[in-house]
C-alpha cells in the first residue's frame, strides 16, 4: 500500500468521510483543509502535551460565512467539532477528536476597530492578547488581563477559559473585561451576546459563555473594554526564608485595604530556575518571594508602597526591596511571565496544575503540597497569582520512567481536591478539559452536573462541540467514586474542619 493509502486507512477513511472532505473542499479552499498526517500532527495536542490525539480533518476557514457552512456541515452529518485557538491551553482543552474536525481560527487575526473615546476595541478571536494593548498603547490605553502566555495566546482562547493573569487581582478575568461576543452556533447561526453599553437585557450569556471551553459555539469576534495606562506603577519584591511566611504576608496586604494591580508569588525552585534563565536579579537564597504591584496615581503609589514594605517585614521578610525604575520593574515581572519555561529546562517534563483557593488558606495549602511532593517523590515549582488564591503547581518528571506519569497525574489530582478540601475550586484560569474532567466529580454533585448538561443541550442538542471535555457524565463520576472513594471516606479527612 503507498504512504498516502496507509495515511487514509490510518485514519479510517470510508467512503462517507471521503464525501465530507469533498464537501469541505467545496466551502474552502484546498489549502485550508488538511487531512495527511503530517500535516495534522500539529495540531494533536495543546500546551498540555500528556494528551494527544490526530484529528480527522483541520478546517482553517478566514471568513465568518465559511465558518456558518462548515458548522452547517458538520451539524447535518453530526460530526464532532473542536474549536482551536494558538494551542497555548494547559488542560487538553483543544484536544481533537479522533472522528471529527479540529477548526482553527489562526486566520482570524485582525483587530477590527478601536474606539478610544469608549474604550473599546473589537478584535477577531486570532489576535494575541499582547497584540490588543500594543496596538491601544498610541492611545494610552490597554487590555488588562495578562496570562503569562500573552505574547502567544489568542483572545479566542482566552474568552473560552477565561484567563485571568498577573494584573487580575486588581482588574479581574476575561469576564471582567469583555462587552460584547459574535458566535456561531452549533447549527451555523452567527448569533450577538453582550453589547456595547455595560449592560444588556435578558440573561447573562455573555458570562455564560465565557469559560465554556467551546462546548457552546464558536466565537468569530470579541469586544473588549480598555483601561487607561496608570499615570505610575510600581513593584516591591519580598524575600522570605519560609514559604508560609510569605502566604500569610498575602493575606496581610489584602487586609491593610490594599489591592495591588498584580501579587504574586515564587518558591525557591522556581525562583532559581527564573533567575538562571532571565537574570531578573531574585534573591537565590530565599525560599519564596513575593511580587506585589500598585498602580495609579503618584500619590497613591507611594502611600501603598510604604504600607507594603511594613507589611512585608513584620510578616518576616528577609529582605524588601522596590523596583528602582520601569526597567527593574520590567524585569521583575520577566522573571515571573519567564517561570514556566524557565522550570521546563529542570526535568524532562512538567505537569502545570492550576486550582484556586480561599486566601487565608495559603500557608496549610502550601504546606500539605510540600508534604504530597515528598510521598510522592516528585518534585514541585510553585508558582501563582497569589492574590486571588490561583496556585500553579508545576510537577517535574519523566514521562520516560515507566508509571511516572501516572503518578505525577494521580499527585495533580491530590492537588485539586485538596483545593476542593479548603472550599476552592479545581480550576482558576486553564479550564477543565479532559486534565480535571475527574475531579468534576469531587466538585460537584449529580444534581448540578445535570444542569450542566442541561445548558449544554440548550446550545448544542447534538452533542457535536468539543464533546467529552469538561463537563463528566454521571456514569463516569459513578467509576470515578468507586474507584476514589474508599469505605466511604473522602479524601484530606483532616481538612474537614474548613
Amino acid at each position: 500500500m503507498s504512504s498516502e493509502g496507509q495515511s487514509k486507512a490510518e485514519h479510517g477513511y470510508t467512503g462517507e468521510l471521503a464525501v465530507l472532505l469533498t464537501a469541505l473542499r467545496a466551502i474552502l479552499p484546498s489549502d485550508s483543509v488538511l487531512w495527511e498526517e503530517e500535516d495534522l500532527r500539529p495540531y494533536e495536542c495543546d500546551g498540555l502535551s500528556a494528551y494527544r490525539r490526530l484529528p480527522l480533518i483541520v478546517v482553517l476557514p478566514d471568513t465568518i460565512d465559511q465558518v456558518q457552512a462548515v458548522m452547517r456541515l458538520c451539524h447535518q452529518r453530526k460530526v464532532p467539532v473542536v474549536a482551536r485557538g494558538a494551542g497555548t491551553g494547559l488542560s487538553g482543552g483543544a484536544l481533537p477528536h479522533s472522528q471529527g474536525v479540529l477548526l482553527s481560527l489562526a486566520k482570524f487575526k485582525s483587530i477590527i476597530d478601536i474606539d478610544a473615546r469608549n474604550r473599546t476595541a473589537r478584535v477577531q478571536p486570532g489576535v494575541r492578547n499582547l497584540a490588543i494593548s500594543q496596538a491601544a498603547a498610541p492611545l494610552g490605553l490597554y487590555y488588562a488581563p495578562d496570562p503569562s502566555s500573552q505574547i502567544a495566546c489568542t483572545i479566542g482562547g482566552n474568552v473560552a477559559e477565561n484567563s485571568g493573569g498577573v494584573h487580575c487581582l486588581k482588574y479581574g478575568l476575561t469576564v471582567h473585561n469583555i462587552l460584547q461576543l459574535q458566535i456561531i452556533s452549533a447549527d451555523g447561526e452567527l448569533l450577538t451576546l453582550g453589547g456595547a453599553a455595560l449592560d444588556s437585557p435578558g440573561y447573562d450569556f455573555l458570562a455564560l459563555f465565557t469559560g465554556s471551553e467551546g462546548m457552546l459555539g464558536i466565537i468569530v469576534e470579541v469586544t473588549v473594554k480598555l483601561l487607561p495606562l496608570p499615570e505610575r506603577a510600581q513593584v516591591v519584591l519580598a524575600a522570605f526564608d519560609d514559604v508560609v511566611k510569605a502566604g500569610g504576608a498575602v493575606g496581610e496586604i489584602i487586609a491593610a485595604g490594599i489591592i495591588p494591580a498584580g501579587l504574586e508569588m515564587m518558591d525557591k525552585l522556581a525562583i532559581r530556575a527564573a533567575e538562571d534563565f532571565v537574570h531578573a536579579g531574585y534573591p537565590l537564597e530565599a525560599e519564596a518571594i513575593l511580587l506585589c504591584e500598585v498602580d495609579g496615581t503618584n500619590e497613591e503609589v507611594s502611600e501603598h508602597i510604604l504600607k507594603i514594605h511594613d507589611i512585608m517585614q513584620n510578616c518576616g521578610a528577609i529582605e524588601v526591596r522596590t523596583a528602582k525604575d520601569e526597567q527593574e520593574r520590567a524585569l521583575f515581572w520577566k522573571g515571573r511571565k519567564a517561570a514556566f519555561p524557565a522550570v521546563g529546562r529542570l526535568a524532562p517534563d512538567y505537569y502545570c496544575m492550576d486550582g484556586t483557593i480561599p486566601r487565608q488558606h495559603l500557608p496549610e495549602v502550601l504546606r500539605r503540597i510540600g508534604e504530597l511532593s515528598r510521598e510522592y517523590d516528585l518534585p514541585v515549582a510553585n508558582v501563582f497569582h497569589a492574590g486571588d488564591g490561583n496556585l500553579h503547581p508545576l510537577i517535574l518528571y519523566d514521562a520516560n520512567k515507566p508509571g511516572e506519569l501516572q503518578r505525577t497525574e494521580e499527585f495533580g489530582g491530590k492537588i485539586l481536591e485538596l483545593c476542593v478540601a479548603v472550599g476552592g475550586t479545581i480550576t482558576g484560569e486553564h479550564g477543565v478539559g479532559m486534565e480535571k474532567i475527574d475531579q468534576m466529580c469531587t466538585q460537584f454533585q449529580p444534581d448540578e452536573l445535570r444542569q450542566f448538561h442541561a445548558v449544554k443541550d440548550a446550545f448544542d442538542p447534538a452533542g457535536i462541540l468539543n464533546p467529552g471535555k469538561a463537563v463528566p457524565t454521571l456514569h463516569r463520576c459513578a467509576e470515578f467514586g468507586a474507584m476514589h472513594v474508599h469505605q466511604g471516606r473522602v479524601p484530606f479527612p483532616e481538612l474537614d474542619r474548613f
